[in-house]
């Protein structure tokens, strides 16, 4: 399974992004997709994450500005980033864990998010 990001950019606090990662290859049974971030200096964070049944949670950081969804039939998420402030800069990279004959994880390269006036 390979992961592809897409999205990134640069944008004025205030501003909004998309994010998107498409999962290639096979893979079946339950599973979750997320979007983990890691600014300059700090350990890697999730911060938003969705399962195969649709169940999501969020860092309390993001709650009420990013929405976390995806398309079964394309495997692939999507991260609505609205209201962006300087500190949401960060690369954000996409993960797929499936949940099958016990855990495997895999992740995308990342993109960058940077919000700057």
């Amino acid at each position: 399974v390979q992961l592809q990001a897409s999205g990134g950019g640069s944008v004025q606090p205030g501003g909004s992004l998309r994010l998107s990662c498409s999962a290639s290859g096979n893979f079946f049974g339950f599973n979750a997709m997320s979007w983990y971030r890691q600014a300059p200096g700090k350990q890697r964070e999730l911060v938003a994450r969705i399962t195969s049944g649709g169940s999501t949670n969020y860092a309390d950081s993001v709650k009420g500005r990013f929405t976390i969804s995806r398309d079964n039939a394309k495997n692939t998420v999507y991260l609505q980033m609205n209201s962006l402030k300087p500190e949401d800069t960060a690369v954000y990279y996409c993960n797929l864990v499936v949940y099958g004959m016990g855990r495997n994880d895999y992740w995308g390269q990342g993109t960058q998010v940077t919000v700057s006036s």
